[in-house]
C-alpha cells in the first residue's frame, strides 16, 4: 500500500493548487471569507469524487499499461510537477501533468498507444475555449436578467453572495467528480484499486490539500488575470463548474485551471480585452506547455533510474 503515497501527495498538490479556481476569484474580490471558501471546496470535491468520479476513471488506460511501480512512479511525477507550480504561484494542469507521466512511462517501457491522445487534447484545448464562451454568454444573461428585475445594490451583493457560494459549492463537486481520475486514475489502471476506492482516496487527499495550502495561488487567479467585480467573479466560478461538468459527462478529465483562466477572459471580453493582464496569462500559458513534459521526463527518469538500480541490485 506504500505504492498509494505518491497519489496521495498528488492529490494534496491538485488541491493545493486547483482550490484556487473554485472561490479565488470570490475570495480576492472579498464576496467570501478564504475559510469559507476552502471548508466548501474540501467538502464538496469529496461528494463529487465519490458521486461520478469513476466516469473519468478508464480514460487514461488507453493510453499506457502500467505496473504498480509505473503507477506509484506517475502519481510521484505529476505531483511534484504539480507541487513546484503551486510554490510558484502558477495554476496547473494535473490532467496535463498525468498525461505526460503515463506517456513518458509508456514511452520508456514500450508500451504506450499515443492513437486515444487525440481525444485528451483536443479536450484540452476546447477547455479553455468553452470556459470562455460560458462565461461570455452566461455574463450577458445573467447581466441583462438582473438589470430588469433587481434595481436594489444591497439586494443585488447578497444575490451575488449566495451566487459565488452556490456556484463555488458546484464548483467543487465538478472539480472533485473530473480531477479525481488524474490522481488515483494510475492505480485503477495498475489494479490496485476499484475505482470506489480510488475515488474516495483522491478525493480525501485533494480535500487535504484544499485546506492547507491552498491560499497562494488564489490571488494569481483571482486578481492576476483580469479585475474583477463579485458579479463578474460569480460569473466565472459558473461557467469553470459547468465546463469541469461537461467534460464529466464526456469521461475526460479536463483541467480546472483552464477552464477558469478561459472563464476569466471570457469575462475579460465582456469588458474591454485591454484589461486582461497578458503577461501574467503568458506565465500562466507557459506553465500549461511545460506540465506534460516535465511531468513525463520526470516518470520516466523515476522509472529509469529504478530499473538501473534493480539491475545493480540483481547479481
Amino acid at each position: 500500500m506504500w505504492k498509494l503515497l505518491s497519489g496521495l501527495f498528488f492529490g494534496w498538490s491538485l488541491g493545493a493548487n486547483d482550490s484556487a479556481n473554485i472561490f479565488g476569484t470570490g475570495v480576492a474580490t472579498g464576496t467570501v471569507r478564504y475559510r469559507t471558501a476552502i471548508g466548501l471546496t474540501a467538502a464538496f470535491v469529496v461528494v463529487g469524487a465519490m458521486a461520478e468520479g469513476p466516469k473519468c476513471m478508464t480514460t487514461l488506460d488507453a493510453l499506457s499499461r502500467i505496473s504498480s511501480m509505473g503507477a506509484f512512479f506517475c502519481a510521484l511525477a505529476a505531483g511534484l510537477t504539480i507541487a513546484t507550480l503551486t510554490v510558484l504561484a502558477i495554476p496547473a494542469s494535473a490532467s496535463q501533468a498525468v498525461v505526460g507521466a503515463i506517456v513518458g512511462v509508456g514511452l520508456l517501457s514500450g508500451t504506450a498507444d499515443l492513437s486515444p491522445l487525440y481525444k485528451v487534447v483536443a479536450c484540452w484545448v476546447f477547455t479553455p475555449v468553452a470556459g470562455a464562451v460560458f462565461s461570455y454568454l452566461l455574463y450577458r444573461i445573467i447581466e441583462r436578467v438582473l438589470n430588469r428585475t433587481v434595481r436594489s445594490i444591497t439586494r443585488r451583493n447578497f444575490l451575488y453572495f449566495v451566487g459565488i457560494l452556490t456556484a463555488g459549492s458546484y464548483g467543487s463537486y465538478s472539480l472533485g467528480a473530473n480531477n479525481v481520475a488524474n490522481v488515483t486514475g494510475v492505480y485503477v489502471s495498475a489494479a490496485l484499486l476499484t475505482p470506489t476506492a480510488a475515488s474516495w482516496i483522491g478525493g480525501m487527499s485533494i480535500a487535504l490539500g484544499v485546506l492547507t495550502y491552498s491560499r497562494k495561488v488564489m490571488t494569481t487567479v483571482g486578481k492576476g488575470i483580469v479585475p474583477l467585480d463579485p458579479f463578474s467573479a460569480f460569473i466565472v466560478v459558473f461557467a469553470e463548474a459547468a465546463t469541469l461538468h461537461v467534460f464529466t459527462q464526456v469521461g475526460v478529465p479536463v483541467s480546472s485551471s483552464q477552464a477558469v483562466v478561459g472563464a476569466v477572459v471570457g469575462v475579460g471580453l465582456v469588458g474591454d480585452l485591454r484589461t486582461v493582464h497578458l503577461s501574467t496569462l503568458g506565465r500562466i500559458g507557459l506553465g500549461w506547455v511545460m506540465t506534460p513534459v516535465a511531468a513525463g521526463a520526470l516518470a520516466a527518469g523515476l522509472c529509469h533510474a529504478y530499473t538501473l538500480y534493480g539491475r545493480i541490485q540483481t547479481p
